[in-house]
């Protein structure tokens, strides 16, 4: 049976512990002062170090506790020091230097009263200093590391988000400009064809004559080519909006953000450009709260009056209008979808905490089909 990371985690920090104590033991059985109590001691330091990640502090804590006193009673070598260095390291590593080098300072304090001569108390203390202070540098630095190793897969993620937004962007502008050529050029040609034809088969009916079948055909496949064109037509001008405001508030919420609608306002119908605008700047900026805000509380409120809608977004998050974000794919995008319809955004910090983004949308009558 395959192990899952957390159990594979697990078993190697026990692991771990467990040589980190074989070691311990093995030097400490060279000391004929060595007492039970000191193995007791020696085996609980070390084995508590396989909760490191869960608890850092408490295992620094405690192995610190038991090793100082192991070598407080028995007096042994610089190698007792090894669960408290690790412990020093792992703790420094998830960002505890001042519990760390507290816990550094008690055990040398205790090692420092263990020396029978002054020289071989400097001597060691000075050792174990060094050790101590490679614990602490060691496990800051590989914290940077990984703080550094996520910044970089981050800045990959939306770097990869922003292509694909931009890659939509440009297929879907594409997209309106070949709905817009294909309705001037074609719609019209086809029209004037369908009618020409229609009027040629009203006249030759109202003569008498018998209406050419080729007459009727190019009636007939005028109608047809214009049903296909509006058809065509309709699938290029969809921006793919797959709901409303309130179902992406939805989903945000079964995602985990703790996000509230308030809707303001005669709700009514709004045109496809209004409505698909409105629905994608809800989604840019659910996104960029649930991605930036940290655990915060989101306000999504849709504002309608007779000429307008008033969409806000707001957030109580980790942003500051000391350090404004450098507006990204997503921002400008929405900006260039409100100037478009020409509303206004505004998009920032708030000075209280978090983030606003506050679009007005100035509303008209919906759109006839093609």
């Amino acid at each position: 049976m395959q192990l899952d990371q957390a159990t594979r985690r697990h078993l190697a920090d026990t692991a771990l512990a467990v040589v980190i104590g074989a070691l311990v033991v093995t030097a400490a059985a060279f000391h004929d002062s060595t007492t039970t109590v000191d193995y007791a001691l020696i085996t609980l330091g070390s084995l508590t170090l396989a909760a490191y990640r869960t608890a850092p502090r408490a295992v620094l804590a405690i192995t610190t506790t038991t090793t100082t006193a192991y070598v407080v009673h028995a007096h042994p070598g610089p190698v007792s020091a090894l669960p408290v260095l690790a412990a020093v390291h792992t703790a420094a590593r998830v960002g505890h230097r001042a519990v760390a080098a507290s816990a550094s300072a008690v055990f040398l304090a205790g090692y420092m009263a263990t020396g029978p001569t002054k020289q071989e108390i400097v001597e060691r203390a000075l050792l174990l200093a060094g050790w101590f202070l490679c614990a602490l540098v060691t496990g800051l630095a590989d914290r940077n590391w990984q703080a550094y190793l996520r910044q970089t897969e981050q800045r990959a993620l939306e770097a990869e988000r922003t292509r694909e937004e931009a890659a939509l962007r440009r297929a879907g502008e594409e997209r309106l400009r070949i709905a817009r050529e294909l309705h001037d050029s074609l719609t019209h040609s086809i029209s004037i064809v369908k009618l020409q034809a229609g009027v040629a088969v009203h006249l030759a009916r109202k003569r008498g004559e018998e209406v050419p079948p080729a007459l009727l055909a190019i009636q007939e496949a005028g109608g047809e080519a214009m049903r296909e064109l509006r058809a065509t037509l309709e699938v290029l001008r969809t921006d793919e909006p797959t709901g409303t405001p309130a179902l992406l508030v939805e989903r945000a919420r079964a995602a985990g953000l703790a996000v509230d609608l308030k809707v303001s306002g005669e709700e009514r119908a709004l045109t496809a450009t209004v409505d698909r605008a409105a629905y994608r700047i809800v989604q840019e900026a659910l996104t960029n709260a649930a991605r930036h805000a940290g655990p915060a509380k989101v306000t999504v409120g849709l504002d309608y009056t007779p000429g307008e809608l008033t969409i806000r977004v707001d957030d109580n998050g980790i942003a500051q209008p000391s350090r404004p974000p450098t507006p990204g794919i997503g921002l400008t995008g929405m900006r260039e979808r409100v100037t478009a319809l020409g509303g206004t955004l505004n998009a920032g910090p708030r000075a209280e905490g978090g983030f606003s983004v506050r679009a007005e949308l100035p509303l008209g009558i919906p759109e006839d089909a093609v």
